[in-house]
């Protein structure tokens, strides 16, 4: 937990063989940064399991971590999916077991305090609101009531990021989204999710890297190969029978002159030779699904992050990949009915002012995450409950 502000703290549960504390630390800042974006006004937090998440025992682990953490999670801490550990079969399940209404229960009780009757309505609003079937066309890739709003608006916000970030920017630099080629890093629910909607949008994917491998095409898959793509995706694991092996792949990948870059796997990742190569052929724009995804061992700003900055545009993870929590906001805060409009407008509006506010102070299409991170820690520095 970075802080208790406004309260209470929140931050999504991860698990990864070799994740260590100073990880952690990184995201829970970044949690902090990222709620000046998405509301509410409280503290950054993570949770963390060094473990694989393919050993069978994996489960186990992560039910006894939940009965450890529950007095937490009722009282001031509240939780989500995250990185291998999934909102609605983990996550849930699993809380519920241990007590509680709901995993972010302890926000609720914390920073919006209330009567027992108010803390039951804005409870029944996330248990409703977070596992709604997206029935809406205009957000789903199907109608068959197979994916809920947390299977798809993480993915959804970083798209619109980059669909914002050339609707504000692009009037200086003449760009638009429509042909722009991209590549996507990770094949799970932000990465699959995001190019299938920028692949709707008129951008061409050219390329995916995911754990076993990955595919390229330099002329861009088509609409109805990604839509395959994503709806053949086993967990979070790109399925197809022409894999291309990692060996192969890290030879050029880099050099396919992608104009956008969306890492979308785990935190630091990201090399600063891999953003060289990619600035050198060409890049645009980076926006961030992954958390924290550079590999540098400073929180906010390292050298890989800084040279990224400096060369292309950088929407950071506290904007790109705000959607869950600004769902988790409005659905705490009370609305009359969560619909699929609403849910997935609201969260477009919000990335799309946050990428205004820079563009109002700086108009220059590089040092974007700075500008960002700039006017997050003004808002941070204010007293509680300060505009």
């Amino acid at each position: 937990m970075n802080s208790l502000r406004g309260g209470a703290a929140g931050g999504g549960t991860r698990m990864r063989p070799g994740l260590d504390r100073s990880e952690v630390e990184a995201l829970a800042k970044t949690m902090e940064v990222k709620f000046t974006v998405s509301g509410p006004v409280i503290g950054g937090a993570k949770s963390g399991i060094d473990f694989d998440p393919a050993d069978p025992r994996s489960k186990e682990v992560l039910a006894r971590w939940f009965r450890a953490v529950s007095p937490l999670l009722k009282n001031y801490y509240g939780t989500g999916g995250d990185l291998n550990v999934d909102e609605m079969h983990d996550v849930i399940p699993l809380t519920e077991r241990y007590g509680l209404w709901h995993p972010q229960e302890g926000i609720v009780r914390g920073h919006f305090a209330g009567d027992d009757q108010a803390l039951i309505q804005k409870i029944g609003m996330l248990r409703s609101g977070v596992s709604k079937i997206v029935e809406d066309p205009s957000y789903t890739p199907d109608r068959s009531g197979r994916y809920t709003v947390a299977d798809l608006i993480t993915g959804w916000g970083v798209a619109e990021s980059v669909a914002h970030f050339y609707g504000v920017y692009g009037s200086d630099t003449g760009r638009t989204l429509a042909g722009r080629r991209v590549l996507v890093q990770g094949w799970g629910n932000v990465g699959s999710v995001a190019a299938y909607y920028l692949a709707r949008s008129g951008a061409k994917i050219v390329g995916i890297i995911d754990r076993e491998g990955g595919l390229a095409n330099p002329d861009g898959f088509s609409f109805d190969e990604i839509q395959e793509l994503f709806r053949r995706k086993v967990g979070n694991s790109l399925q197809a029978e022409d894999l291309i092996p990692h060996r192969d792949l890290d030879d050029w990948i880099w050099d396919t002159g992608a104009e956008i870059f969306l890492p979308c796997a785990a935190s630091r990742l990201v090399t600063e030779e891999q953003v060289r190569r990619l600035v050198a052929s060409g890049l645009e724009l980076i926006a961030s699904g992954a958390n924290v995804p550079f590999a540098d061992e400073e929180i906010f700003y390292g050298p890989t992050y800084e040279f990224a900055d400096q060369n292309v545009a950088v929407v950071p993870d506290f904007i790109a990949n705000c959607g869950m929590a600004r769902v988790f906001t409005i659905l705490m805060q009370g609305v009359d009915e969560p619909s699929d409009d609403l849910i997935f407008g609201d969260v477009s509006s919000v990335i799309r002012s946050a990428l205004e506010a820079c563009y109002e102070r700086s108009p220059a299409a590089t040092m974007v995450a700075a500008t960002a991170l700039e006017i997050a820690l003004e808002q941070l520095s204010q007293p509680t409950g300060s505009k």
